[in-house]
Formats: structure tokens, sequence, C-alpha cells
């Protein structure tokens, strides 16, 4: 019996002490280089085996997957994985299918750098974005905070990608689904015949926005338990940040055209039956979004910007991520992103972004074709909204307009 306790002791102390080892390893060797035995996009190279040595047949554990195993045996019950079931015919099993994976694009040699203009540009957002954090008379709510106080919530929209180094905090309204398609392509979360899929169009829409398919941050906390902080920590600092932003106004725009234009029955329910109780003298309005539509009722975007502006409206739940502004989904001035993009600028930012993370041999930008919406358009959007609304509107979008470099739009707020 005293054997038996004796056993279990050291046990306890061993496993403190491999805890204690692990931390110190990840901060002293950094995540990025434990990754380097299975790289996604290796260039070309001549197999060889030392002299006096097997060669391998079989990939290397990541040191990722360790970390995985061991701190779940300290978590309690079923506390180990994230809450979301991934599908059934898209869980990674890119392990088991290494043997039959699809030989990847030919090593690309670029001949040439980088513009350097493009260089400069990234330079000079990522400057202003310093300077607006430091800058006292830019205030906004969570500005002055650590990341320590940031909410588990607040996390949900940073995807990582550990194959890589790369964290993606994405924008809705901002080209979100096509880089959400290429963080699934990176992270080979979605097979194809058990092969991880190599084309982010081919990616069905359902999928893209499935949050089993992305490892967020809000994840940690699931999967790492009392580890989580720290290792987002260190991911942040060792990874690569980028974040894609648009002018908050033509976001705004984009987003009611999105969701109130056209048919969506959870934002007719959700949101389009309040406005039109609130602000369209709708007291009773129909039941479903088809039977709107069909007599022609649907909220005005001057309604939506009503509604945007009723402190009634954040009393009841906060912004809905299709409007919320993007300090509050992104935190800026917590987290020093390496890589800003704009949507107008969109190409060849997502060019320069692919190439500076050294994936442009596997993945490409998908270009797309659909009518997107215009700064040209915003006058006529906001002709109907009445002035002093359209400046309470600029006051509650102010902080991404001076975050991201984006002009007061004076057109709009001086007639």
């Amino acid at each position: 019996m005293g054997t038996s306790r004796m056993f279990r002791v050291f046990v306890v102390l061993g496993s403190a002490f491999m805890i204690l080892l692990i931390i110190i390893y990840w901060d002293d060797v950094g995540a990025p280089h434990l990754y380097l035995h299975t790289p996604v996009s290796p260039g070309p190279k001549t197999p060889h085996t030392a002299p006096h040595q097997q060669p391998q047949t079989s990939r290397t554990p990541s040191f990722l997957n360790d970390i995985d195993a061991f701190v779940n045996q300290f978590l309690e019950p079923g506390t180990g994985e994230p809450t979301d079931p991934v599908p059934a015919d898209t869980s990674n099993q890119s392990e088991k299918a290494e043997e039959r994976y699809i030989p990847r694009r030919e090593w690309k040699i670029h001949l040439t750098p980088v513009a350097a203009e493009l260089r400069e540009r990234q330079e000079q957002r990522r400057r202003l974005l310093q300077e607006m954090c430091a800058n006292d008379s830019v205030v906004f709510p969570g500005k002055n905070r650590s990341f320590d106080d940031i909410t588990n919530k607040e996390l949900d929209h940073l995807i990582v990608d550990d194959r890589h180094g790369i964290i993606y905090c994405y924008v809705p309204k901002v080209a979100c689904s096509n880089w959400k398609r290429i963080m699934i392509v990176l992270s080979e979360s979605m097979l194809r015949d058990g092969v991880p899929q190599r084309d982010p169009l081919a990616i069905p829409r359902e999928l893209v926005h499935n949050s089993s398919m992305h490892f967020t941050f809000n994840k940690f906390w699931k999967r790492y338990g009392k580890f989580a902080k720290h290792l987002m920590k260190v991911k942040l600092k060792k990874y690569t940040k980028f974040i894609f932003v648009r002018d908050p106004f033509v976001r705004l725009i984009s987003a009611y055209r999105n969701k109130f234009e056209m048919r969506n029955e959870d934002f007719y329910r959700r949101f389009a039956q309040v406005m039109l109780r609130r602000y369209a003298n709708q007291p009773t309005p129909p039941a479903s979004v088809d039977e709107a539509f069909g007599v022609g009722i649907h909220p005005s975007f001057s309604n939506f910007i009503q509604y945007l502006l009723d402190p009634q409206t954040e009393k009841e739940m906060p912004f809905n991520e299709h409007w919320r502004q993007v300090y509050r989904l992104c935190h800026p001035c917590q987290i020093q992103y390496d890589f800003v993009g704009h949507l107008e600028t969109a190409e060849e930012d997502a060019e320069h972004l692919l190439r500076q993370l050294r994936v442009d041999n596997v993945v490409e930008f998908p270009t797309s074709s659909r009518n997107l919406t215009s700064s040209s358009w915003e006058a006529d959007w906001f002709s109907k909204v009445p002035v002093e609304a359209r400046r309470e509107l600029y006051k509650l979008y102010e902080p991404d307009f001076r975050l991201f470099g984006y002009d007061r739009p004076d057109s709009i707020l001086n007639e």
C-alpha cells in the first residue's frame, strides 16, 4: 500500500515538472520553429538519409499535439476539445492521409522582391495604428485595457493556423469569406477524399462560416485550461498577425444590402422586425421574410441607422458582428498587427501578404466578380438620413476611421 502511494506522489511531481518544462521550452524556442519538421509548403529538395540511419517512415508528432495530449490529462472530463462538433466528413485526418497527399504546385521562385511602395504602404499603416493607439485624443471604450482584460468571447474573431504561424482577425463584410477559405486550406482542416482541400473556392459557403472549421482564440480555454492566456501571448508574439479593413460607412452599406435587401430569415426575425416595429410604423410586421418581401416590406437604410444609434439597441445585446466596430472585433491597441490590408487595395495587399507569409505557392487569393459596394455610392445611400444622424453615426465609428487611415467623410457630414 505504501509503495503504491509513493508511486502516485512521484507521478504527480513528475507531471508538475513536465508542465514547467513545457512552458519554458515553449517560451525559449517559439512555436513557429517547432513546425519546421512538418512544413506545408516545402521548397524543392533532394531526399537525403544520414549514414547509418534508417529513413523515417512516419511523421514526427508536432509539439502542439504533444502539449494537447499532455494538458488534456489535467482537464475535467468533457473540456479537452472545442465545443463545436466537427462535421464527420470534414474532420482533420491529414496525418492518416499523408501517404495520399496530392503533390503541391512547383515551388515559385520570385526574381523580383515585393515592390518598395507596397512595403512602405504597410509601414505607414502599422505606424498609424501605433500612433493612434498612443494618441490621447483618440478615445474609445477598451482602448487602454490590457490583453489580459479582454474576455474570452471577445477573442472569437482571431483564427489561428499553427502549421504556418499565422493569426487572422476576420472582419465581416471585408472579404472575410475568402480569407477564411484560405485559412482552411492552410490549416488543412478540411479533407476531400482523404486529402486536404487545396482549392479555396471549392469550400462550400456553409462550411466557410462553420466555427468548427477554425481554431480561434476563444477555444483555447477549453483546450488548454489555465495555460490558455499564456499560450495566446506566446503566439501573438511569434506568429504573423494580419487584418483586413474597409471604409466604415461603406461597410455599413454593404451589411445593410446583404442582410436586409436580400431574403435572410434569421436577420429578418432577429433585427428587421425590431426595426420595423420601432422606426417604420409597423406594429405587427409580417411573420417571415418571404411574407415581408411579398408585400414589399423591409427596413430602410435610414431605419438601420436609427437602430445603430438607438441606446436601447446595445442595452439588449452587443452589435452584431456585421456592423460591430473593427476596434471591438480585433483589438488593434492590444494586438500589434504585422499586416493591415484594405479592401480598397485588396488584390495588391493579398498578393503581398501571401508572399510575405511564404504560402503563395500553396494558395492564391480568390478574385471576386460580385458587385461590391462602392464608396462613390455613399452620398446616395445617406441622402435620406438626417445630417445630425450622420454626424452621430460618424462619432460611433470614428475610431475605425482614424485607426485605419480613412478620411472623415466631410461631404456627407457637412451638408
